[in-house]
């Protein structure tokens, strides 16, 4: 059972229930409570609670036809292809999904220093990305201009703020500036979703960051 200490707030699983997240975002919360009973429970709790809401609204009158209509679309729709299987690995089944497979479908893209980037692509509002740090190594030091989650898939990662292990999930804001470096003896890998890009103090990351969508 992993020891999970860093969760998501009551803010983004209120927002993941209603289905208002940026797609990216939705990806991270969905990979989280894979792998954390406390946050899924919690999540449940508003799902159930949006499920009562529901129940209460005014019904609206449908017309005679609605049915068959809403069948025509069904059958309209383009064939969906068989997911491929999910079996056990580094990457939670929700990424899986998005991959195509484990990490050894993952199509990483160096960005300096050791440290590679693979984008999952997602609807525009926000963008998912994994990253791969070697053990040791630092990402460079950065801000925010707006939400960056970052989920701990394996290995660790300290910064300035705290302790990042497995299943742990990280939500910066404006606020915070940090320079996260893996821990010594594992490779880290994480899943990062971010609605803004980055602000960087250094200047070759600030010229590199439109290439590799940072």
């Amino acid at each position: 059972m992993r020891d999970i200490k860093h969760h998501l707030t009551d803010q983004l699983l209120m927002a993941y229930s209603a289905g208002t997240l940026p797609e990216a975002f939705d990806l991270i919360v969905a990979a989280h409570l894979s792998m954390c009973d406390a946050c899924r429970a919690a999540a449940e709790s508003f799902d159930a609670t949006g499920g009562a809401l529901i129940e209460d609204l005014d019904t609206a009158e449908l017309s005679d036809d609605s049915f068959a209509a809403t069948m025509r679309l069904i059958e309209g729709a383009p064939k969906l292809s068989a997911p491929k299987p999910r079996k056990k690995g580094v990457l939670p089944g929700p990424v899986q999904d998005f991959v195509g497979g484990d990490l050894e479908s993952v199509k990483w893209r160096s960005i300096g220093m050791g440290v590679k980037q693979a984008i999952i692509p997602t609807e525009k509002d926000a963008t998912a990305r994994l990253l791969y740090i070697p053990a040791g190594c630092a990402v460079p030091d950065h801000g925010h201009r707006g939400t960056e989650l970052t989920l701990v898939l394996q290995g660790a990662f300290q910064d300035e703020t705290d302790h990042f292990g497995p299943g742990d999930i990280e939500v910066a804001d404006e606020d915070l500036f940090h320079t996260p470096v893996a821990d010594i003896g594992e490779d880290c890998i994480c899943l990062a979703a971010t609605d803004a890009p980055l602000r960087f103090r250094s200047l070759l990351p600030r010229l590199a960051q439109p290439f590799l969508r940072i």
